[in-house]
């Protein structure tokens, strides 16, 4: 009984490769609280990009998606130079090329599970070579053209490939969020609905065609591979020992033409294949994974000591895995969860200023008290706050009572954001001296917010929100942007939701607004 099942496990355990893909899985998502709120992380981590492919907005996410960042800092190439961001891609693609989508990228191992599943499988040929070079394509037009065009064209911040294409985004993203934020439902479109039919198409494809995404399509590993040849850390082949047999390259699922070529992902695999025991992965002179006969500069006591270092670098892995666990779901700040404003007496009401439309402005001897309690919720009236405009002014909302009164949550990097702040702008003179507005900035600053809108003519307050979100708390602001508020008169919400504004929409919920039946009722 014993035999088989030692048997059984030396049958099906998994490799060291799969366990440290499945570690950086876990690695990059570490904050398991954010897969049952439903909320993003945002901790000081999140400015860091992880080697491998892994959404921003998937709600474990402790790191930024290297991809993201690219295609963020091209689409701000107007303002700013992103450094960091092609220092750090130069850095990975120098330590660790492709090896990254072999052994550290969590969509490489969703697409081997998926090819795991029995079906009969699509073998490499002259076509699926072909094939390989049009992620080069989607890196120069989506990842790169499509986010300078807007951005130089429009000043608008536009991910090409994680708007049209990314199935990570739609899987680690949208639908992860979905379950525990039924409210997104009713911002999805036709936009969601194909890189819906993308992400299955794809996920289809990996099961008959080994790492279809990796090979074809992902503009990281287009990158990564034009590091490959300098790379610190790859498969390396002793040509002493090589007899030129080409059982690596017929046995690797890759459309490489020879080891090590942009193509490589250094998984490993063609090491089970050399008979001649001529491949191994190095960094530099330092070998991690050997042949069975061992490589031909071994010491004598070369692959004890490569058992002990692989163990310091596996406790040591495994401590830095448990402490970031620890950091992002209990002990970073950021993921506190905010709670729910008590329901406090609301604020005395206060007088509005004499105003520049008499015939469109309350009557002054009213007030506008609500006993509605307090929340974000619609015929619940928001907690009062202070909060600090860019221009140096002071937003009281508890000195708005008598107007209507517009909060909007945006971002620069928030391409249907910008797009619509002109029609707050337009509203908020169309009826000056009767409505309050108020565009909140996330905390997330990736800008100069008064740089960005310098020139552009929205003279209406603009604020960034604290660090510890209090004006998202108050009015329970969400992950997807834009989100719009309206009050009535009397300071009760009528409208809290996420979907985009036109001109007509934002007209319609001030007159609402403005006949809200609480006022009637004072």
């Amino acid at each position: 009984m014993d035999n088989v099942k030692a048997s059984w496990w030396q049958t099906h355990r998994p490799s060291k490769r799969r366990l440290i893909q499945l570690y950086c899985a876990v690695l990059y998502n570490a904050q398991v609280k954010g897969f049952v709120t439903g909320r993003i992380y945002k901790g000081n981590t999140k400015a860091v990009c992880v080697p491998g492919f892994n959404c921003y907005s998937c709600p474990g996410a402790v790191g930024a998606c290297p991809l993201g960042a690219l295609q963020n800092a091209l689409g701000h190439s107007g303002n700013r130079i992103g450094f960091y961001v092609f220092g750090i891609l130069m850095l990975y693609g120098l330590m660790l090329g492709r090896s990254i989508c072999g052994w550290l990228c969590p969509l490489g191992l969703i697409q081997e599970l998926l090819h795991k599943i029995p079906t009969p499988k699509l073998k490499k040929s002259r076509v699926t070579r072909v094939l390989s070079y049009l992620k080069y394509v989607i890196l120069v037009v989506f990842a790169a053209a499509i986010p300078m065009w807007y951005d130089i064209r429009h000043g608008l911040t536009v991910p090409g490939f994680c708007k049209y294409i990314c199935p990570a985004g739609t899987f680690e993203g949208a639908m992860m969020l979905l379950p525990n934020n039924p409210g997104y439902f009713a911002t999805l479109g036709i936009l969601f609905t194909r890189k819906f039919v993308i992400m299955l198409v794809i996920g289809v494809a990996c099961v008959f065609c080994y790492r279809s995404f990796c090979r074809f399509l992902c503009p990281l590993g287009a990158i990564y591979g034009m590091f490959n040849r300098l790379a610190l850390i790859g498969v390396k082949v002793d040509v002493n020992r090589c007899n030129g047999c080409g059982a690596c390259v017929r046995s690797c699922g890759m459309d490489v033409r020879h080891v090590g070529d942009h193509e490589c992902i250094s998984c490993g695999r063609c090491m089970d294949s050399c008979r001649q025991d001529a491949i191994s992965i190095k960094a530099g002179k330092l070998t991690l994974k050997a042949p069975e006969a061992g490589c031909a500069d071994d010491l004598p006591d070369a692959p004890e000591k490569r058992k002990r270092l692989g163990r310091i670098i596996w406790g040591a892995a495994l401590l830095g895995l448990c402490f970031m666990l620890l950091w992002a779901n209990v002990l970073d700040p950021s993921v506190r969860k905010t709670a729910k404003p008590e329901a406090t007496p609301a604020p005395a009401a206060t007088e509005p200023a004499p105003p520049e439309q008499p015939q469109s402005t309350p009557e002054p001897s009213k007030t506008f008290e609500s006993s509605a309690p307090i929340g974000y919720e619609v015929g619940e009236q928001l907690a009062d706050f202070t909060i600090e405009c860019l221009d140096g002014s002071e937003f009281r909302l508890a000195d708005t009572r008598g107007k209507v009164v517009f909060i909007n949550l945006w971002a620069t990097y928030c391409g249907p954001c910008v797009q619509e702040l002109p029609h707050f702008a337009e509203l908020y003179h169309a009826h000056e001296g009767d409505i309050a507005m108020l565009a909140v900035h996330s905390a997330d600053v990736t800008d100069d917010v008064s740089e960005f809108l310098d020139g552009r003519g929205w003279d209406i307050p603009f604020a960034i929100d604290s660090e510890d979100g209090r004006i998202w708390g108050v009015v329970n602001g969400s992950e997807a942007l834009p989100q719009t508020i309206v009050l009535n008169r009397s300071g009760e919400v009528i409208y809290n939701s996420t979907k985009s504004m036109s001109p007509e929409l934002l007209e319609q919920l001030y007159q609402q607004a403005a006949a809200a039946p609480g006022e009637e009722n004072l």
